[in-house]
């Protein structure tokens, strides 16, 4: 009875095969997906997505006015720029899973033939071989790898609350712009009438020439803060758009928000919530985490590698030979101290690194603290006579009417509470920005600074 050779191997063979990659190709797209208005039902599945701290469960309708956690939530789950850096932070984690994996043995074949002499056999070699060096740096690569991974991913979650703080930034000057068109096209239209009926006036004689001019190019003036105005309003509905990750001629209705007015925390606070909170300090201390393994596999490295081998001979008399061999490197002049040292040195420039970001943050909290504090002031210190500011102008505006006053002075009277609401829009705008440039320091919501 003949038998059939068994399918074992050709069973190995095949498991090995489907255990391997396989490669598909993936073009371009001629438009690609970022172009096209995103779906609200795909805003929401990515919002509902991703969990971070500081973002609150939002329900994103670009048809309703969006509040700031809504604008915040946008900007991190459909901002093109960090869609690339998520798809980015994947390297750093197939990184990390190629550092855990263990290295192949290695297998070599050889045959030797005979061409002179009594022997007719062919001398037939083989060995498998492992490399000891790598199973004892294995921890050490591992850990540097998953420490680097962490780096990406806190480095990630920064770049995520960046976006979000600035796209809150931009909201905050679409409102003050959007505040403060209405008393500037007010002022613009005065200023024009005035400018017209002076010039009526000197062409009359019953007004100087150079009053007149005076009164044009105070409405020139107005027309020119007018449109200054209405561009940087353009500007920054753009810069959202954008941010956002939608179309440029998207319009989005921001919902009003208040102008707190409690003083902020103090330095000492905001320093120490720096410390704890921002993503970017803990990811420099990951990188210092990475490169203390680094250093620490090169010294390692200092030592002979190892390199076992075991090998089978048939020589040609027909002698059957199994052995092991073992090789390494003799560490005498080298011994891996090039290495060390920049190791050394690159782990010495981490430190002074994180050092000199910890000073800056400081820095830069003190800074924007005391700008709230002397926005706050002078809002408080503009904000004390504007009611009677706003009862003048109306009052002159009412004697006016009864001719009992100039419609110039009444104008001007109007004019003076106009600048003052002015000021304050500006005030607000000023105070909002700060605000959550603070929070953009301290890497929280301001309702988490102790």
């Amino acid at each position: 009875m003949i038998r059939s050779p068994r399918p074992l191997p050709a069973l190995a063979f095949a498991l090995l095969l489907a255990g391997c990659a396989s490669y598909a190709p993936q073009p371009l797209a001629p438009d690609p997906a970022l172009l096209a208005p995103p779906v609200a039902s795909v805003l929401q599945a990515r919002a509902d997505a991703i969990a971070r701290p500081w973002l609150a469960p939002v329900r994103i309708d670009l048809q309703a006015p969006l509040d700031d956690a809504a604008v915040a939530a946008l900007a991190v789950v459909n901002g093109p720029d960090l869609v690339a850096l998520r798809a980015r932070s994947g390297i750093a984690e197939a990184q990390a899973f190629a550092a855990g994996l263990l290295p192949d043995p290695t297998f070599s074949l050889g045959a030797d033939k005979v061409l002179r002499g009594p022997d007719t056999l062919l001398n037939l070699s083989a060995a498998l071989g492992f490399d000891l060096n790598a199973l004892r740096t294995r921890a050490l690569t591992r850990a540097q790898a998953n420490a680097q991974a962490r780096s990406v991913r806190l480095d990630l979650a920064w770049a995520e609350w960046q976006a979000a703080g600035q796209a809150r930034l931009q909201a905050a000057r679409i409102r003050a712009y959007e505040r403060q068109l209405p008393p500037l096209r007010e002022s613009a239209e005065a200023a024009s009438r005035l400018a017209e009926a002076s010039l009526r006036a000197a062409a009359r004689g019953d007004l100087a020439a150079d009053a007149a001019q005076a009164q044009r190019l105070a409405a020139l003036d107005a027309q020119t803060r007018l449109r200054t105005l209405e561009q940087d309003l353009l500007g920054a509905r753009q810069a959202l758009n954008r941010l956002l990750g939608l179309p440029p001629d998207t319009t989005l209705v921001l919902a009003a928000t208040a102008v707190a007015e409690t003083p902020p925390a103090t330095l000492d606070a905001l320093f120490a919530q720096a410390r704890a909170q921002r993503s970017d300090l803990a990811a420099l201390r990951a990188g210092y985490d990475a490169q203390e393994a680094a250093l620490h596999k090169a010294i390692l490295q200092q030592f002979p590698s190892l390199n076992l081998s075991l090998t089978g001979n048939r020589d040609s008399a027909g002698n059957l030979l199994l052995g092991p061999a073992l090789d390494f490197t003799l560490p005498l002049w080298n011994r891996n101290r090039g290495n060390i040292a920049v190791e050394t040195a690159t782990r010495a420039t981490l430190r002074a690194e994180y050092d000199a970001r910890l000073f800056q943050t400081r820095a830069d909290l003190a800074a924007a603290r005391e700008a709230l504090l002397l926005a706050l002031r002078q809002r408080a210190a503009a904000q004390a006579d504007a009611p009677a500011l706003q009862r003048q102008a109306a009052a002159a505006r009412a004697a006016a009417r009864r001719g009992d006053l100039s419609q110039a002075a009444a104008e001007a009277s109007t004019q003076a509470w106009r600048d003052r609401a002015l000021l304050l829009a500006q005030l607000d705008q000023t105070i909002a920005e700060h605000r959550i440039a603070l929070e953009l320091l301290t890497g929280a919501p301001s309702e988490n600074t102790p």
